[in-house]
């Protein structure tokens, strides 16, 4: 669903989710195009990715690795699963290569990964959504959340429930996985132990709960959600939803304790807001929306307390920057953004040395 987010760009922007084109390298390359004007926050920046369509893409517990979701030939074929070197080598196909993959994360350890697939129910990419009702999002039912070895190897399901199984991320802890599921009729967060077993619901508000990271210490979520709040809003969400369906224009930030409680709403602009993460301090969140274009089309990066103070605007790009990620030590920002696109909607990975001051 986090790869969703990028689709409902798409729709603007021609963007896709994350893909790695045969003869891309790790290595990456210096622009002194990059870093583009008022973009105060980034030193140095290095494009990882090049062509076809990338996103998602989350650092190993040790900063050694990223793992990112491709398409590499635009058009073709479902998004995969690859891991990639940030300081140098090709991007690394970890999933089957069937079906359709999304919302892949390392385990702590970084011997295990985990992502959600469709190629268990059939090897070939899943219907389009119908779009006859607006920009929708399809929840496709086959969706299941699988581990395997940090290769690809050892493939086991973790979720076996009928419907949406998806977003799932580790807690640095290693003590739990958070996951959207809409097992109980509703899009809810749940958590379950690193084998599947052990699942508690999180949410319980009518509406989307999705996209979830555990806080450095373990202790807090964050995620983004849309809870319809009107008859009419709400009717319209169920209505979607019976059909495996969803609308994304509307989502805010919210915080809460690893377990649910205490939720506490951050963001409340009525904008796309999406793909929330932590700062190692615990302090911040990261995140990105189109709040600052009345047309939805442009979407930035954006850095807010964790209490929903010090709202700042990080970058000045035109077109899409989304699905920031800090390395384990705050000193480097991994991110999908248009710059630099080799064609329209080419949509790549960068990595972007971090400062503090400003």
């Amino acid at each position: 669903m986090i790869r969703a987010v990028s689709l409902l760009l798409a729709t603007a922007l021609a963007v896709a989710s994350c893909g790695a084109a045969s003869g891309q390298t790790g290595e990456g390359r210096a622009g002194p195009g990059l870093v583009n004007p008022g973009e105060t926050r980034f030193g140095a920046m290095r494009q990882l990715t090049f062509e076809g369509e990338n996103a998602e893409a989350y650092w190993a517990f040790d900063g050694a690795s990223l793992i990112f979701q491709s398409s590499p030939v635009p058009g073709e074929g479902c998004d995969q699963i690859y891991t990639l070197d940030p300081a140098g080598g090709a991007p690394v196909l970890v999933s089957t290569g069937r079906g359709r993959t999304t919302c892949a994360y390392f385990y702590p350890g970084g011997d295990r990964i985990l992502y959600s697939s469709t190629h268990h129910h059939d090897p070939a990419c899943p219907t389009p959504p119908d779009r006859s009702r607006g920009y929708v999002w399809a929840l496709h039912p086959a969706f299941d959340i699988f581990a395997a070895d940090a290769d690809g190897s050892n493939l086991v399901q973790l979720t076996a429930e009928p419907g949406y199984d998806a977003e799932a991320t580790f807690s640095p802890t290693g003590h739990r996985i958070v996951f959207t599921s809409v097992r109980d009729g509703d899009l809810d967060l749940y958590s379950m132990l690193p084998d599947g077993s052990g699942v508690l619901r999180i949410t319980d508000r009518l509406g989307y709960d999705g996209g979830a990271f555990y806080s450095p210490d373990g202790t807090k979520i964050v995620w983004r959600a849309h809870y319809p709040e009107t008859a009419e809003a709400r009717e319209d969400y169920l209505s979607l939803l019976a059909d495996g369906l969803i609308r994304p224009s509307a989502l805010e930030i919210w915080v809460a304790d690893a377990d649910g409680s205490n939720p506490r709403q951050l963001t409340d602009n009525g904008a796309a807001n999406f793909a929330p993460s932590w700062h190692p301090s615990g302090r911040q969140i990261v995140f990105a929306s189109n709040m600052d274009d009345p047309r939805g089309r442009n979407f930035e990066l954006y850095l807010i307390n964790a209490d929903g103070t010090g709202l700042e605007r990080i970058t000045f790009s035109e077109g899409f920057d989304g699905f920031p990620a800090f390395d384990p030590g705050g000193t480097r920002l991994a991110f999908a953004s248009n710059r630099n696109m080799s064609h329209e909607g080419n949509t790549n990975v960068f990595l972007a040395e971090w400062l503090e001051g400003k």
